[in-house]
């Protein structure tokens, strides 16, 4: 797939419509994994929900590529994993959109002028409480990146074509409190693309190519 055949069947699939989940603790993001949900079901009993935007940054190259970051070493929270650049949702933000944008050029300089927003993905549900609201955009080449080394080590793309290839989606069980849920891993040469950042991934696929 070109980038604008992807482009293209992003701006048919995907709004801006912010679904009620993102907010309320009684509705359980979608997922097709039975495991996972009855754990987000007793996380939203337990936890506070925990509103988080990312962005889904696709360099629009020849080939299209995906933007992602490797979080710092030192972090409390989810230290050296590969994500997408964003966080969490402040009061202050006027949109999902706007904190993945604000997350975006905090975290590694990307510049907002260089992205357009094309839409929100599904919501995506997290064992920590988080709910995640990607937002797909298109990236123009031509950008400098400043990466924040309290928040990133490095910053890198994949190739869209091989994020979205299922033979390069490994699926993996873990336990929660004796129930078993399931994660994807997408192993790219030395980088670890695994759990939350590839569980997005997957439904990007599942969304986009997988009809």
């Amino acid at each position: 797939m070109t980038s604008d055949e992807f482009f293209r069947r992003a701006r048919e699939l995907f709004t801006f419509d912010v679904p009620p989940a993102l907010t309320d603790p009684t509705i359980i993001p979608p997922t097709d994994d039975e495991g996972m949900r009855n754990v987000l079901e007793i996380i939203a009993k337990e936890k506070p929900i925990r509103p988080a935007a990312v962005l889904i940054p696709v360099v629009e190259r020849e080939e299209p590529m995906v933007l992602l970051t490797q979080r710092a070493a030192h972090l409390n929270d989810h230290a050296g994993q590969v994500a997408f650049p964003g966080g969490k949702i402040d009061p202050t933000d006027p949109s999902p959109m706007y904190a993945a944008l604000r997350e975006a050029e905090e975290e590694i300089g990307l510049d907002a002028e260089f992205v357009e927003p094309i839409g929100y993905m599904d919501l995506y549900g997290t064992p920590f409480g988080y709910r995640i609201l990607p937002t797909v955009a298109r990236v123009d080449p031509g950008f400098e990146l400043r990466v924040n080394k309290s928040e990133v080590d490095d910053v890198f793309e994949v190739p869209l074509a091989f994020l979205m290839n299922p033979a390069n989606h490994f699926l993996k069980t873990r336990e929660f409190r004796d129930i078993t849920r399931s994660y994807y891993e997408m192993p790219y040469g030395d980088r670890y693309v695994w759990g939350v950042t590839a569980g997005i991934l997957r439904v990007l696929y599942q969304r986009m190519f997988a009809r």
